[in-house]
């Protein structure tokens, strides 16, 4: 590359000779940089996506030379110019680089505020319009990169809440698209049209709009904030674990999704992040930070995102997580699948007699052969069955299940006397209620939004701002006395109160318990699979059948003047 550089500079007119050294130099230690930055990008691929630790030394090596290979382009610019042509585009695959390391070292890490970092560096490629020349030179793969990078900053401002910017990105990749389709008749218009179904979609999944004054769109989040978790009062006996660990897994087929994310994928991973800080802040680079410099709050559980994992790659990630989970620490495994039913009759009630959830659609093929006329008493290969968790029951571990058979993780069986609880959605919606499975599933919805969840069982698809902050702050308020009704329950499992240390946990079972609740209370929730279930079992007349629980969600309902959607005396109809 550094021979060819300099040949092109020869052939532009100026012998080598005349080209002064220290410039020559520079035109080498730029090509050097870009090689050697290529050369370690390449390289993230092959680092493996489980476990924390291996990974951290490169991503350092890479960002270092990236750090240097940007702040050299931009000191000797105009050299470059002359000398190596550096074109406006190259700049921006530099730049795109960097927010792609920092997005992946978000993926990595879960900490939010590299999400802002990316972000930077992908508006800066926008508003410096790195990319406009692109599409005058006669080079399709590279008006493929400029279409990728629109991809990959939609997905960051996705992340980020970012909607306004989403927006105009999305209506900026569809000219770009059209302009690509039209200048080279390709085969893969089709593939980008449909990213831009996904991302369109995806956008609207959410069922209610909060409205300011003038009708424009409130961009709400859903990470935690300071005043998001109900606070542990004095007199609240509760374990001290921490969550350290999340596996989401999402293989539901008609769900909404863009990348390899679907909508409740998306949610769940809300729930288990703080609302992000300015990076600049806290640290002056990923995995530079001085062991002396405590960041000021805990960091975010870290997390696996698995979309339709085959088993063994599933098996692989939890058997990771599980031998790097910290002392004193919990690790969460959210599924959101198509359930699996037990096929024909059994004569024991075994760990895999009651079926599961599907983790990877491919079910049928097995080392590459599909099978037909599978015998009815072998289990599906691809199911994660309760038992198939049972060895990694040895530490604390809290389930999230939502899926058309989750009540197959009611027979669980707390082997090893470890902290052990599941979140099982209903397996049923009523049939009167709009299905907005496509949209993500409603259980998911009420852990990651809950107020948005109340008000689409309520009918209500649009609110005003004003209204929505009154209805956040009485939610808040039934958030704490649901922490209240838990803590001081005198039957309820050891499990529960050992998990209600963790913000995060003690938010994702308040909401638990009102999403409970409040489909007890609903005049269209009739059956008993309409309901969510945990193991283990919660006192109901504590909790989600507690009077005075039940006379705040009316409350709420009279806020929003849905009262009528509701039973007023619920106790008597049981």
């Amino acid at each position: 590359r550094t021979e060819f550089a300099l040949k092109e500079i020869m052939t532009s007119g100026a012998a080598e000779d005349d080209i002064p050294q220290a410039e020559r130099k520079t035109v080498t230690d730029f090509c050097y940089l870009l090689d050697k930055s290529k050369q370690l990008f390449n390289g993230l691929r092959d680092l493996p996506q489980y476990g924390q630790k291996q990974w951290q030394s490169y991503f350092g090596r890479t960002f270092d030379v990236y750090t240097k290979l940007w702040k050299f382009q931009q000191q000797h610019r105009q050299v470059l110019d002359n000398r190596y042509g550096l074109k406006r585009w190259q700049i921006g695959e530099i730049a795109s680089k960097i927010g792609q390391l920092y997005y992946h070292y978000y993926l990595r890490t879960s900490e939010t505020s590299y999400l802002n970092e990316a972000f930077s560096f992908y508006s800066a490629i926008r508003q410096r319009s790195y990319y406009s020349q692109v599409n005058k030179e006669d080079r399709p793969e590279l008006v493929v990169k400029k279409l990728r990078y629109y991809a990959r900053f939609i997905v960051v401002c996705l992340l980020l809440n970012k909607m306004d910017v989403v927006k105009d990105l999305v209506k900026e990749l569809s000219d770009e698209i059209e302009d690509y389709t039209h200048r080279f008749n390709t085969e893969d218009q089709v593939e980008w049209n449909l990213v831009l179904q996904e991302v369109a979609a995806f956008i609207e999944a959410d069922p209610v709009m909060v409205l300011n004054d003038d009708n424009t769109i409130v961009i709400t989040s859903n990470r935690l904030s300071e005043t998001g978790a109900p606070l542990l009062e004095q007199g609240m006996i509760v374990g001290q674990l921490a969550l350290a660990d999340a596996l989401i897994i999402g293989n539901c087929n008609n769900q909404v999704k863009f990348s390899e994310l679907t909508i409740d994928m998306f949610r769940m991973l809300q729930a288990l992040e703080r609302e992000p800080m300015n990076l600049a802040s806290q640290m002056n680079k990923p995995g530079m930070q001085e062991s002396t410099e405590k960041p000021a709050r805990r960091e975010n559980p870290h997390k696996y995102l698995l979309y339709k994992p085959t088993f063994s790659q599933l098996y692989t990630f939890l058997a990771a997580s599980f031998k790097e989970l910290p002392a004193n620490s919990v690790l969460l495994i959210y599924l959101s699948a198509t359930g699996v039913f037990p096929s024909g009759r059994s004569d024991s009630e075994g760990p895999y007699d009651f079926g599961g959830v599907l983790t990877n659609s491919n079910r049928d093929i097995i080392n590459g052969d599909a099978i037909h006329k599978r015998n009815q008493s072998y289990k599906e290969m691809h199911c994660l069955h309760p038992g198939d968790l049972y060895p990694f029951t040895r530490k604390p571990l809290f389930i999230i299940v939502d899926s058309s058979n989750s009540v197959a993780y009611k027979n669980f069986t707390n082997l090893f006397g470890q902290p052990l609880v599941c979140l099982l959605s209903p397996t049923a919606y009523p049939k009167a209620l709009q299905d907005q499975s496509q949209r993500g599933s409603l259980f998911t919805l009420f852990l990651n939004n809950p107020l948005m969840a109340f008000l689409f069982v309520s009918g209500l698809s649009s609110m005003r701002r004003g209204l929505w902050e009154k209805c956040q702050d009485y939610l808040r308020k039934i958030n704490r006395d649901i922490a209240q009704l838990l803590t001081h329950s005198r039957s309820i499992d050891q499990s529960f109160l050992q998990f209600f240390g963790d913000e995060f946990l003690r938010l994702l079972l308040t909401r638990f318990i009102f999403c409970s609740a409040t489909m007890r209370m609903h005049k269209i929730f009739r059956e008993t699979r309409n309901y969510p279930e945990s193991y283990p079992q919660l006192p109901r007349d504590e909790t989600v059948e507690n009077p005075h629980l039940q006379k705040h969600i009316l409350e709420l309902a009279s806020i929003l003047d849905v009262r009528n959607v509701f039973l007023e005396n619920t106790l008597d109809d049981y």
